[in-house]
């Protein structure tokens, strides 16, 4: 609470862009966990804590709901949402779909700009991966999928993604003893960028690699949370 407050009081809280900014406060303070699951977030406290109205304060609850970050009990309030089982086998399915799709899309409008920011990415996952570093081995791979995803130039599809990974981006973080296999996953990618490197790439192949490496963390998150779930079961 002690960062999330620090965080809030470093904000202009003017008017203009308010929302935003107590938003994007907020979502990083889930985000790393300050907030925890269950969590119920009160706009008195936040009114009173950093003298602003409570429309701004509910208005950035929307914000979050919209994310997945939140859910509005009625008559009850604002909780950092729960993660279920179901959440995990409805989100990744559907996202594995659609980046897919945004890899095909993206592949023959890539620049050479763009690949070389996805290579920067790439490196820097390795020295992360390498290192065992959690937090800026997931902030590289979010960005490496989010240089190709922009790429794909269908808004429509680029606007589904945000959400979406916004709310996988949140499932990998709760579970901050979760621990992936580093360099399984930097292989991973490495292939996915050799396939956008190469000028005779099948796209229907760069896709289906997209979807498998997707597909794949379905089983990893599901044995996690099992695993979780048995063991407070034995505790009780």
């Amino acid at each position: 609470m002690k960062d999330l407050t620090s965080k809030l009081k470093s904000i202009d809280f003017r008017p203009a862009g308010l929302v935003e900014k107590l938003s994007e406060a907020m979502t990083e303070a889930i985000l790393e966990g300050i907030f925890k699951e269950g969590d119920q977030l009160t706009e008195v406290e936040l009114q009173k804590q950093f003298n602003i109205s409570r429309t701004p304060i509910r208005e950035s609850f929307r914000v979050l709901e919209k994310k997945g970050l939140v859910e509005v009990i009625p008559r009850k309030g604002t909780f950092v949402k729960r993660i279920s089982t179901r959440d995990i086998e409805e989100h990744f399915p559907v996202r594995s779909v659609l980046e897919g799709l945004a890899a095909k899309q993206a592949y023959t409008k890539m620049s050479p700009s763009t690949l070389e920011s996805m290579e920067r990415a790439l490196a820097r996952m390795k020295i992360a991966a390498d290192h065992e570093d959690t937090k800026n081995y997931w902030k590289q791979h979010i960005l490496f999928h989010e240089i190709f995803i922009d790429a794909c130039g269908n808004q429509l599809l680029i606007n589904l993604l945000k959400t979406l990974r916004m709310q996988i981006i949140w499932y990998r973080l709760a579970y901050q003893y979760y621990q992936e296999d580093f360099k399984s996953s930097y292989r991973t990618h490495e292939k996915i960028m050799g396939l956008f490197r190469n000028k005779n790439t099948d796209p229907d192949k760069l896709e289906a690699l997209v979807r498998t490496h997707i597909d794949e963390a379905v089983g990893k998150f599901l044995g996690y949370l099992d695993a979780q779930e048995k063991f407070k079961a034995s505790t009780l």
